[in-house]
């Protein structure tokens, strides 16, 4: 690998925090930006000092003098625009959904294997980042918990008014599951480190009936690992709450709590005594803690575990097809 690592940036929304990152990075070169609205990216490129600007992404996905592009541009696009980088060689960090149908995944997964690991790919579920999820994870495989049984996981949007009035609304089959449930699905995928094999789900509109928004709101998913631990995820989009999560593990020895009330660590069933309080910040430190790991592992030739990525999205598909089909569903995954 020759370094600096050379970098593009594509939508400059939640990008604009990665290409600010990416500028900080000793071992990165920020190459090139594009966003729908050139001036802002002209804007940016002026004070980040950025050689290339453009309004079409095309330009830099298949940019010869880049090694890997951020793609932030809008859900629908980050399919083609992560397939069409991979063709062209390029690591490829994409904010999630990376694909939002079963056929998508599999025609990246495909692109990805052409180059026989010499290309890396990760999606932007940065709750694995978290010093508090970091411990728990570690915590976990010491074997504090005994044998775990269940682990839950809800996104608590908070934040209606996104999915009744802004692109979400106009977005054909925008789906809950895949655009916040996904940070859910990967943090207990990462923490267990078990496939489920099957998915039943049930989803409603009630809160956004009368809005624009044509989709659910409100799902749920119910799966079962190999082990026989049930997994449980809900995507929350039209809850009277704060924009939030909840995080739930019970084992045979302890029991793990995340919410309203902070961190807390159950070790015993005594009621006289209380749980011990996690002091450790549940959420990552900057929304691009998750790219300067990427980063790293590029630079390092370090071993980095693509799939891991593509299986929570082929779980957040699962939940959305039972839901389609008013039964339990396989998962596929690729």
């Amino acid at each position: 690998m020759t370094l600096p690592l050379r970098v593009g940036v594509v939508g400059l929304g939640i990008g604009e925090q990665h290409a600010r990152r990416a500028k900080q990075s000793p071992h990165v070169q920020l190459t090139a930006l594009c966003d729908h609205t050139l001036t802002k990216a002209q804007s940016l490129a002026d004070e980040l000092d950025v050689p290339f600007v453009t309004e079409h992404a095309d330009a830099v996905l298949t940019h010869p003098d880049l090694d890997l592009v951020v793609i932030a541009s809008f859900d629908d696009d980050h399919y083609e625009h992560a397939k069409l980088a991979l063709q062209h060689g390029k690591h490829v960090f994409v904010e999630k959904p990376i694909a939002l149908t079963t056929a998508q995944l599999r025609d990246l997964k495909h692109e990805l294997d052409q180059h026989g690991g010499r290309v890396k790919l990760a999606t932007n579920v940065i709750l694995r980042t978290a010093p508090l999820y970091r411990w728990l994870k570690a915590t976990v495989e010491q074997g504090t918990f005994g044998e775990i049984y269940s682990i839950d996981g809800e996104y608590l949007y908070g934040r209606v008014h996104k999915i009744t009035t802004g692109w979400r609304s106009q977005a054909p089959d925008y789906s809950v599951t895949l655009g916040g449930g996904v940070h859910m699905m990967d943090l207990m995928l990462w923490i267990l480190g078990e496939r489920p094999q099957h998915v039943f789900a049930l989803g409603n509109r009630i809160v956004t009936r009368d809005t624009p928004f044509r989709y659910a709101d409100f799902t749920s998913g119910v799966m079962q690992t190999p082990s026989g631990c049930v997994m449980r995820l809900n995507a929350n989009f039209g809850c009277v709450h704060r924009h939030h999560h909840v995080l739930r593990i019970f084992g045979s020895r302890a029991t793990f709590i995340y919410d309203d009330e902070g961190a807390r660590l159950h070790l015993t069933r005594d009621e006289a005594v209380h749980a011990s309080s996690i002091d450790l910040n549940p959420l990552p430190i900057h929304k691009a803690d998750l790219f300067s790991s990427f980063v790293s592992a590029i630079v390092a030739g370090d071993s980095w575990d693509s799939q891991i990525f593509l299986d929570g999205v082929s779980l957040c598909i699962a939940v959305d097809e039972s839901i389609k089909l008013a039964k339990q569903v396989e998962v596929v995954y690729l």
